[in-house]
């Protein structure tokens, strides 16, 4: 017998099945699998998508190594992809079923503050900072290599449980395309994973004073809201789409609150925190919705069971869908949100 031995063959049938196995008792043990599915060859779509990618590629440090990925995000080898504050926790099939942590290191405040104010008046909607639609200037403040959004190397530490001894290796890099693929579907994790609240660009724009605001200012048109969160910006219900009965959760007598004051002063609450009040009341709401209609619903069903305008609900969603209070299934129409 010699001093080696061969490894016996294993078919991709066989891992599949192996790491299919693995999976499933994880689930039943809790965790929430979202596998990164890739339609074609192009690994990421959006602005935010290929704008996460084009900076990685970008890293000298990451030049040679992120090429090994790809072919395993786009042959659907990363079977989980978790996204939270700071942190990403993937399962990936190779040889076996290695797990993939990625720790981000938390935006500076100094310099997501100055983000906040270079943008400051100049995006118009969270439709338009979802979808990447932006100005010139404000695409180059967040794509900034140095001074935007996204993480320098020195600030991403990676591990993995396979035996690959290089820092980055191809499973690693797997999981750092499937983030780019993750941000076309939800644009909003990218500020989850820097720790930072991307309401505060709009927040921004709210207090700036009027000449710093742009004269011109672009409109959203209603196919915009629909494509981005599934609603009916004219409050009519979707083509084919059943009206399902909604539960509505019951909700306690309101106290009448008392008289607002009449000047500034004490107890006057700045239009901007009003604004935030207002936006944390919906999401409440919305989540106390969807605990009590376990299937879920589309934003057409929420909308119509809150009783408001549909150009006021997006902004609740993209905040209960940034604090993890809501989680989705589905894309653009056909989404269906729950709660977590």
């Amino acid at each position: 017998m010699a001093w080696y031995e061969y490894r016996q063959y294993v078919s991709a049938a066989q891992r599949r099945q192996r790491a299919a196995r693995e999976v499933a008792k994880r689930t039943k043990n809790g965790l929430a699998v979202e596998p990164v599915t890739i339609e074609g060859h192009t690994i990421a779509r959006s602005f935010w998508g290929k704008a996460w990618c084009d900076h990685l590629e970008g890293h000298s440090d990451y030049a040679n190594r992120l090429p090994r990925g790809r072919t395993y995000v786009r042959n659907g080898s990363v079977l989980h992809l978790g996204l939270g504050p700071g942190r990403i926790d993937a399962l990936v099939q190779g040889s076996a079923l290695y797990e993939v942590s990625v720790n981000i290191t938390p935006l500076a405040r100094p310099r997501w503050k100055a983000v906040v104010d270079a943008c400051s008046g100049k995006i118009d909607s969270l439709v338009e900072l979802l979808r990447g639609k932006l100005s010139v200037g404000v695409m180059r403040v967040v794509t900034d290599r140095d001074k935007g959004l996204f993480p320098a190397p020195s600030q991403i530490r990676m591990t993995c449980s396979c035996p690959d001894w290089a820092t980055m290796c191809k499973h690693v890099a797997a999981v750092l395309y499937g983030v780019g693929a993750r941000l076309d579907e939800r644009p909003e994790l990218l500020f989850t994973l820097r720790k930072v609240d991307h309401l505060d660009l709009l927040s921004a724009g709210a207090t700036a004073p009027q000449s710093a605001r742009r004269s011109d200012a672009r409109t959203i048109a209603p196919s915009d809201l629909a494509s981005v969160f599934g609603i009916e910006i004219d409050g009519r219900p979707e083509r084919g789409v059943q009206r399902a009965k909604v539960r509505l959760p019951a909700r306690a007598p309101a106290a009448r609150s008392p008289a607002a004051p009449t000047a500034r002063g004490h107890g006057h609450v700045p239009a901007a925190r009003r604004s935030a009040l207002a936006v944390e009341a919906i999401v409440d709401r919305i989540v106390d919705l969807l605990r009590e209609n376990k299937r879920g619903l589309r934003a057409e069903q929420i909308r119509a069971a809150l009783d408001v305008e549909a150009k006021a609900l997006p902004r609740p969603l993209a905040a209960a869908l940034a604090a993890n209070k809501v989680r989705t299934t589905g894309r653009k129409r056909a989404t269906t949100y729950f709660a977590t």
